[in-house]
């Protein structure tokens, strides 16, 4: 009888550990994310403030349309442009392409994964 005690705590807890693991992973992902979208290069970050880029940054994630962030970004590369010249300094007169970030899915089209068969494990070892 003792046995069969200790048994149902042991079983729940193999069921519960691998949903634990999917939560934490899918928590430190999201964590990756917002820390990646913070840590983007801003085009003329060396002549602003740390409280400017942050002011920025607030503005982006709030845009909520494509459009909305192009004015922005457009808006921001002028004031840049102007600061630049004013210090006696030169930017490229392009800002940095939009979008450039490698999101969730590390842009792999279809076909673009390992598929069947490419991973380590058993039977996915290849033998050429």
């Amino acid at each position: 009888m003792k046995k069969k005690s200790l048994l149902l705590p042991v079983v729940a807890a193999a069921l519960l550990l691998p949903s634990g693991l999917v939560l934490a992973a899918d928590q430190q992902r999201d964590q990756d994310q917002t820390q990646d979208q913070t840590q983007d290069p801003i085009y003329g970050s060396q002549l602003m403030t740390q409280q400017e880029r942050l002011e920025y940054r607030a503005r982006m994630l709030a845009a909520k349309t494509a459009e909305e962030r192009q004015q922005i970004r457009k808006e921001h590369h002028e004031l840049m442009q102007e600061r630049a010249k004013a210090k006696g300094l030169t930017l490229p007169d392009e800002p940095p392409a939009s979008g450039g970030g490698m999101g969730p899915g590390m842009n792999m089209g279809p076909g673009g994964g390992m598929g069947p068969g490419g991973g380590m494990g058993p039977g996915g070892g290849r033998k050429y």
